[in-house]
């Protein structure tokens, strides 16, 4: 059986992420696809300390739980898929930070990107194609990029368009392609 992540990578209040985030996951259930199972991963349930930052007495032991809680469930899985807004260009703070804090956890999986923004969150996935290269992650080539001009009602209610299916299925084919190539790799 293979574990697929869903993962959204935003934490901001009101965020758009959580309707794409559920939509992705909603689609990738649909599909049916033998021996795969996939699993929404809220990054906003996991309240990670900024890493690196000395933590306070009160509340050590909470955040140490929560690092280790989201490091255990990261390594459960065997392939994800990134759900992420795009913010200056970027990955947000969130999602970087989240991911700074696993290497072994993720090394020899596979990921794939969903993305929005104005340019569908496409600088978002550029960035994370580099952070994820150092984590030895495979992410592969087909994206999902929602326009926050096209693809939200007012900037904020989700409603894609059908197109976006084509992206959909290609990117959950080659992840689970290369999840199942490189599982025998952490053996």
């Amino acid at each position: 059986m293979l574990k697929i992540a869903v993962v959204l990578g935003s934490v901001r209040e009101g965020r758009n992420g959580e309707a794409v985030a559920n939509w992705m996951l909603d689609f990738a259930s649909s599909r049916n696809d033998e021996g795969v199972e996939y699993e929404l991963v809220d990054l906003a349930n996991y309240s990670l300390p900024l890493l690196g930052a000395k933590l306070p007495e009160v509340g050590k032991e909470e955040a140490q739980a929560t690092i280790k809680a989201w490091s255990e469930k990261m390594a459960s899985f065997d392939g994800y898929i990134f759900v992420t807004p795009e913010y200056n260009h970027a990955v947000g703070g969130a999602l970087k930070n989240a991911l700074d804090y696993l290497n072994a956890e993720v090394n020899n999986k596979a990921a794939g990107f969903v993305g929005y923004g104005s340019l569908g969150g496409t600088r978002a996935h550029e960035n994370l194609r580099l952070i994820l290269g150092e984590l030895q992650v495979a992410d592969v080539r087909t994206a999902v990029t929602f326009s926050l001009l096209s693809d939200f009602e007012n900037f904020s209610v989700f409603k894609p368009a059908d197109y976006h299916a084509d992206n959909a299925n290609g990117m959950l084919d080659q992840v689970i392609a290369w999840s199942t190539a490189l599982k025998p790799l952490r053996s």
